[in-house]
């Protein structure tokens, strides 16, 4: 009989997390539609915004407010539901973001 462990419950699954990091953007404010792996329904991203954390939740907020509809932030990016591409821009600049319509 060969002498080789083939599973032990002694660790269990070790899964390294790796610690998530704020992420700031670069001031390259891109704002495209997207509307790939989301049903067929459009959905406004707004990327590269120089905010982190509670900053860019609270930024996020008033930009659902001023297109009346729902979204969310993930990964450093703004998720807005539907097609708001050129007024988010309108709003951007007016805010003092050097802001671009990317993508379709």
């Amino acid at each position: 009989m060969s002498n080789k462990l083939v599973y032990s419950t002694d660790m269990g699954r070790i899964k390294e997390e790796k610690p998530k990091e704020e992420t700031v953007g670069d001031g390259n404010v891109r704002v495209r539609p997207e509307k790939k792996g989301r049903g067929g329904k459009v959905v406004t991203v707004i990327s590269g915004l120089p905010l982190a954390g509670n900053d860019l939740k609270a930024y996020a907020k008033t930009l659902r407010k001023r297109c009346g509809g729902g979204g969310a932030v993930k990964d450093g990016n703004i998720e807005l539901q539907g097609d708001h591409v050129d007024v988010m821009v309108d709003v951007l600049k007016k805010a003092g973001y050097d802001a671009k319509r990317s993508g379709g």
